[in-house]
């Protein structure tokens, strides 16, 4: 499956931005997907992941309260909706499906990878 990762910008802290991930090629409705993140000069790291049908969800400890992760299988798109952006969150973020289907947490359990959108956060 081919992702293509967008809505990525730059932003006040506090603020908020909705990135979307479109996949072409498979259908999302029998993946998970999750996504991730690297700052600069730090490995890159889990954020959040959705399973095939949008039922189970899981977050990082840093983003827990603040981003959503959604799914769209009609549109064969999902979705990372980021509120109260701090400093922190500036990195490049990837989306990444996973063929089981269910939550995973680990880069290794992905199987495909779009190629990344930039947030940066301002304070």
């Amino acid at each position: 499956v081919q992702l293509q990762a967008s809505g990525g910008g730059s932003v006040q802290a506090g603020a908020s931005l909705r990135l979307s991930c479109a996949a072409s090629g498979r259908t999302l409705s029998r993946l998970a997907m999750g996504w991730f993140r690297q700052a600069p000069g730090k490995e890159r790291e889990f954020v959040a992941a959705i399973n095939w049908s949008g039922s189970n969800t899981f977050y990082a400890d840093s983003v827990k309260g603040r981003f959503t992760i959604s799914k769209d299988n009609a549109k064969n798109t999902v979705y990372l909706q980021m509120n109260s952006l701090k400093p922190e969150d500036t990195a490049v973020y990837y989306c990444a499906a996973e063929r089981s289907g269910y939550v995973r947490s680990r880069e290794h359990d992905y199987d495909d990878w779009g190629q990344g959108t930039q947030v940066t956060v301002s304070s």
